[in-house]
């Protein structure tokens, strides 16, 4: 195992301290337990929306936590959920009167933990509602869900409730807009290689050189198969083909996603690939989002991501967004 860290256990106290400091104007990081808040929280008479997961994924969520997306994050051990006191705690911190909306990927131990820190800060008298994002077409139960996973969904989501309670949108209305983008969202993804877990110190699955996996999960779950590797043509057609033939699609966001370890160069060419294939299926690419944004640490690999999109969901995509991994019109 080659990575530049020193103690495998530390690995995310210390990734926490260094976020501090590179964002100190945006972000303050407490570390018991831990948790990643915005600078201004609370946000007295604001819709608090949180989220959180195991560490890893980065930029998902701290990296999305700032004005006009999310107001703190949960950051649990690589791989592992947040505990429940964890999420209680960054609940209480930016609750700012107008109740919480929690985003959570579909994980069975994300669920119950969110859960349970729900239960918590309802009986503190806090207004504590709930979203599962369940994007992933891959596979209906994994090793750690029951039902679909929550893949790369979850930043779109983020994003355009975050804008809605930005503009003082009320939990009532925040919950019923997360819902709805979770129900027209859907990904695929794909790994050409595996990622190695800091505190396990191998791969957490093998690969033959000559081999691909179509609907890895970002912990490296399995998917639907496992078939020899193909021209990008090839990658692209079966990850647009399983996405449009779950759900109809007329105008949409394309999420190009890398899943850590595939360079923006194989990116981009994924992307315009498509984009092609979209526009051949009459589908219309209106807003789009390129780049390491769910990572499984160094997976070799990329997901796609299809929203569908109206009017007012552009409105919010395209509100101003400040945070450390997305920024526009500030």
């Amino acid at each position: 195992m080659k990575k530049i860290i020193n103690d495998p256990a530390a690995v995310v106290a210390e990734a926490l301290r260094g976020m501090a400091a590179a964002h100190p104007d945006l972000l303050t990081i407490r570390t018991d337990p831990a948790a990643i808040l915005r600078k201004d929280a609370p946000v007295t008479g604001r819709v608090a929306v949180v989220s959180g997961g195991g560490s890893g994924h980065e930029p998902l969520h701290g990296g999305f936590v700032g004005p006009g997306m999310l107001h703190a994050a949960c950051p649990g051990p690589v791989f592992t959920s947040p505990t429940p006191d964890q999420v209680q705690a960054a609940i209480e911190a930016v609750h700012g009167g107008a109740g919480v909306l929690l985003i959570v990927k579909n994980y069975t131990g994300d669920v119950l933990n969110f859960e349970t820190a729900a239960e918590f800060a309802a009986a503190e008298g806090i207004d504590v509602r709930m979203v599962l994002v369940d994007d992933d077409v891959a596979v209906k139960d994994s090793l750690y869900t029951a039902g679909r996973r929550g893949v790369g969904g979850t930043v779109l989501v983020e994003k355009i409730v975050g804008a809605a309670a930005e503009r003082g949108a009320d939990l009532d209305t925040c919950e019923r807009l997360a819902q709805r983008v979770v129900a027209g969202t859907r990904s695929l993804g794909m790994a050409l290689t595996a990622c190695t877990v800091p505190h396990v110190g191998e791969p957490s699955f093998t690969l033959a050189d000559d081999e691909m996996e179509i609907g890895i999960g970002i912990h490296g779950e399995p998917g639907r198969e496992r078939l020899p590797v193909e021209p990008a043509d090839g990658i692209v057609r079966r990850l647009v083909d399983a996405i449009t033939e779950d759900l109809a699609f007329k105008r949409v966001l394309l999420f190009t996603n890398s899943m850590g370890g595939t360079p923006q160069l194989e990116l981009y060419l994924a992307h315009g690939i498509a984009e092609r294939l979209l526009a051949e299926r009459g589908i219309t690419v209106e807003r789009r989002l390129v780049g390491p944004y769910v990572t499984s640490l160094e997976m070799q690999g990329m997901s796609l991501t299809l929203c569908g999109l109206d009017d007012e969901l552009i409105d919010l995509w395209d509100a101003p967004v400040h945070t450390a991994a997305l920024r526009w019109g500030c």
